[in-house]
């Protein structure tokens, strides 16, 4: 029985997803910079590619104003690179005009043809700190204007932020019923509200299984006082060899050149470094045994040189497979992986975990994909 109520109890696959390193983040040995491994478009590209190659359902696309790419626009000039996989975009709520926002959506939508899902991010913007309160009031406002521009003739919205009467959204209709499904990150009051209310998948950071249980048992507290239910998702690196050994052994491969001062500029220099989430990761680190590991195959090494997702399942085939197992069986429906290189440990995990799990796609599951072209004017509506 899963911890909580989910949307999906009856569901025996996980959408399992690969990274894209869009944000200054890929390493052979963490902290190390390797000009090869630079977040430019060939590279970002030949990973989402492979990701794709091994079966991989979706692939997330972050957001951050470090050196790399711009979430949208790589994901635009992926979509004719590809045909199956799905495109989770990062978008930063505020970031651009909610309506404007809802027309490039609709558009990466119709070019991809069902292929995209969103994660909803509330953070500063570079230069800005502004408030918890106010920036989850903004990501609110435009979910909420999302949500009209998806599924409504017109948009009408009276807030703190925006104010708009009676906008068309011809322009902004999505291939997808609905409209894409949205993923959600975030600890705090706010960020639960605003997910319980709206949002389709919550996305957590690792930690031991008893934290991710109580996260899971807070957010549906509130997703219930919605009347909704949410399915959950885990986002979280891998490192995945033949044995245990050769995995544990890698993983200090990784943290053999890190300098820890320069690690934490790493972390610092991140939008979302003083986040609670981040705190948690933090929390988890200092749990951790001398070795680094909080569980027995959940090593918070990562951390040292990474704000957000600070931990990595490390093991054998058999053994990841088997947390993966447990967290299923928690109710975990959505996995987003990674690892350093992300092109070759994309392609070890595809050899060695991916085939041995049943996949499936959200948006499939979900009922958005029409079988037809919608009739909408990017689809086959009539010309506006």
């Amino acid at each position: 029985m899963t911890v909580v109520p989910i949307t999906s109890p009856d569901l025996a696959a996980a959408e399992v997803s690969w990274f894209s390193a869009l944000c200054a983040d890929d390493y052979a040995y963490l902290g190390v910079p390797d000009p090869k491994l630079k977040s430019s478009w060939p590279h970002c590209r030949d990973i989402l590619l492979e990701a794709e190659a091994q079966g991989f359902d979706n692939i997330l696309c972050p957001s951050s104003y470090q050196v790399g790419q711009d979430t949208l626009s790589f994901v635009a000039g992926c979509a004719p690179l590809t045909s199956k996989i799905n495109m989770l975009a990062a978008i930063r709520c505020g970031e651009m005009q909610p309506i404007m926002l809802a027309r490039t959506v609709a558009t990466l939508d119709h070019m991809l043809e069902g292929r995209l899902t969103l994660n909803i991010i509330s953070s500063d913007f570079p230069g800005e700190k502004a408030d918890s309160a106010l920036r989850y009031q903004r990501s609110r406002e435009v979910v909420q204007i999302l949500k009209q521009a998806w599924t409504r003739d017109e948009i009408t919205h009276h807030g703190e932020i925006y104010n708009f009467d009676a906008v068309p959204t011809a322009p902004a209709k999505p291939y997808q019923t609905g409209g894409p499904l949205l993923y959600f990150g975030g600890y705090s009051p706010h960020a639960l509200e605003l997910c319980g209310q709206f949002c389709d998948v919550y996305l957590m950071w690792p930690e031991p299984k008893d934290a991710l249980a109580e996260r899971m048992r807070a957010v549906h507290t509130v997703a219930q006082s919605h009347g909704r239910t949410l399915d959950y998702g885990l986002r979280v690196h891998v490192i995945v060899r033949d044995t245990e050994a050769e995995a544990r052994d890698y993983a200090e491969h990784l943290v053999s050149r890190l300098d820890d001062d320069y690690g934490q500029m790493i972390r610092d220099r991140a939008l979302d470094s003083t986040s609670l989430g981040v705190a948690h990761q933090a929390k988890a680190r200092e749990l951790a045994d001398k070795f680094g590991y909080v569980e027995p195959h959940l090593w918070t090494g990562i951390g040292r040189a990474r704000s957000g997702c600070g931990a990595a399942l490390v093991g054998s085939a058999d053994q990841v497979l088997s947390e993966l197992e447990a967290y299923q069986k928690m109710g975990i429906r959505a996995f987003i992986f990674s690892g350093y290189p992300h092109l070759d440990e994309c392609k070890s995990f595809g050899t060695r975990v991916l085939p041995h799990i049943k996949t499936c796609s959200l948006p499939q599951i979900y009922g958005r994909i029409p079988n037809h072209p919608p009739a909408t004017p990017l689809g086959t509506g009539d010309r506006i």
